[in-house]
This record gives structure tokens, sequence and C-alpha cells, in this order.
């Protein structure tokens, strides 16, 4: 039997990388924030404009957004003066649409 350090995906991951994607997925465990990615999926947002869809308060919108940040799936833009939050990069799109995919299928 193979064990998981032996097998194709596991290679090249250290352990703080497994600590890591651990967060990554931590951070895809709160409906708030799935929503706030496939918002973003669609089109770069700002805070009251997702707050509005969302029906959520500008400042929970903020907060969800924050921990996104810091776990690089959001990315942050300045426009003036407003700030503008996209996907960090097509992955975490990636990520998404094959876990909803997974869901469809059962």
């Amino acid at each position: 039997m193979v064990g998981y350090q032996d097998s194709q995906l596991y290679a090249g991951l250290r352990e703080s990388n497994l600590y890591v994607l651990t967060e990554f997925f931590k951070m895809l465990g709160n409906p708030a924030r799935i929503r706030i990615l496939l918002l973003l999926m669609e089109q770069d947002a700002n805070i009251s404009v997702l707050a509005e869809q969302l029906g959520m308060t500008p400042s929970a919108v903020s907060h969800q957004l924050n921990l996104l940040k810091s776990n690089k799936l959001v990315k942050r833009r300045r426009d003036g003066k407003m700030i503008f939050y996209a996907l960090a990069d097509e992955h975490v799109e990636m990520v998404i649409e094959k876990g909803a995919e997974h869901i469809r299928e059962q």
C-alpha cells in the first residue's frame, strides 16, 4: 500500500504547505464567504455593492473579505477612493466550479 507521502499530489508539499492548504479549505467552509466568491466570479465589486447584493451589513462583508484576503483568495485594487475586490487568481474560481460540479453530480 502506498502512503500519502508517496502520492504524486503530495510530491513537493511540505508540512507547512499542508497547513496552508487546510486554511484554504477552511475559508470555503462558510456560506457567506462562498456567496462573496460566487459574486466576485461574475465581476469585481466594492463592499457596498456586495453588502447590498448579499443582504449583509458592510461591516460583515468587510470582515469576510479581510479573511479571504489574508488567505489569498481575493485581492483588492484602489480606483480613486473606492476599493474593489476580485478573485486572487483563476485557481480560486476553478476550486469553486469543481466543488459545485461535485455537488450537482450527487
